[in-house]
């Protein structure tokens, strides 16, 4: 089930041209706010909005869920989707890099997304 959701959600970050996509498998870690943190970033706001629109598009259509919270849209240097077992962050680019989410979460299973282009 949640294979699928992930690679729903970096599908859709791939179509606008998310950057950098990876989840973080967050069950071995006794403390996580949830299951999974899949992650990217893009070079501007209007892009991370995209990106963001198309995660929760995609994932009514092929998985039939709504997104139960989100954060971020307004300025949309970070947004953040809330799927309850799957937690995106969409960055732009010099967010990611200031914050290192994946630093954060190092002890967590990483799998990074590759699409030829």
């Amino acid at each position: 089930m949640d294979n699928k959701e992930l690679q729903v959600i970096a599908d859709a970050m791939a179509e606008k041209k998310g950057q950098d996509i990876v989840s973080l498998d967050l069950k071995s870690i006794g403390t996580a706010i949830s299951d999974y943190f899949i992650v990217c970033n893009a070079d501007s706001t209007t892009n991370v909005s995209a990106i963001a629109d198309n995660i929760e598009d995609r994932m009514a259509e092929k998985c039939g869920r709504r997104v139960l919270r989100s954060q971020g849209k307004e300025n949309a240097f970070w947004i953040i989707l809330d799927y309850g077992d799957i937690v995106v962050h969409i960055f732009q680019t010099p967010m990611r890099n200031f914050y290192r989410l994946e630093d954060l979460w190092s002890d967590a299973e990483r799998k990074d997304y590759t699409y030829v282009e």
